[in-house]
């Protein structure tokens, strides 16, 4: 268990150090946020044709609201948290980067409901898009980080017990 929490806190350090970094920013963080803005304008215009983006900005082009995506809600920060707690757990590579694949794909896939959502709310109740803003998707986000997390320990858990049956049963028989 200190092992896991010394490597899962090294790696953090590490990746939000990382990701501060002027240069992280400018290739990787503002294109991957510019990217986020395009993709949920992409869902929203399915049934909303006065959404649009620009850069790392979603902005209805009729009443003028939109919603900045900034550091802290682009979903960097929530992947590098279940990064290091996928990777500081103690199981096999393959099933860690199956771990990360997937566990990417649900933080930014509700990320994007995040983002969505508060361009709705703005639009609606400035004191609702706050209070949601700023306690209730931040909480959600990272609810998301222990649910996947917990869900990956307890399948990869699954997987050493039938990884371990057929050996035993060997050993047994021998």
């Amino acid at each position: 268990m200190l092992r896991f929490f010394l490597t899962f806190v090294a790696l953090q350090l590490t990746l939000f150090g990382i990701n501060m970094l002027g240069v992280v920013q400018q290739h990787v963080i503002l294109p991957w946020t510019a990217l986020l803005a395009r993709i949920c304008v992409a869902l929203v215009t399915l049934f909303d044709s006065t959404a649009a983006a620009a850069g790392k900005v979603l902005w209805n082009t009729v009443s003028g609201f939109g919603v900045s995506i900034e550091p802290g809600c682009n979903g960097v920060e929530a992947c590098i948290v279940l990064f290091a707690a996928v990777v500081a757990f103690p199981a096999p590579w393959r099933h860690k980067l199956l771990g990360l694949a997937v566990g990417f794909v649900a933080v930014q896939g509700l990320n994007v409901v995040r983002v969505i959502s508060l361009f709705y709310l703005g639009q609606w109740n400035t004191q609702v898009f706050n209070f949601a803003h700023e306690y209730l998707w931040q909480a959600l986000i990272m609810l998301d980080v222990l649910v996947v997390w917990l869900l990956w320990v307890r399948a990869d858990a699954r997987a050493q017990s039938r990884q371990a049956a057929p050996a035993q049963a060997a050993a047994a028989s021998a």
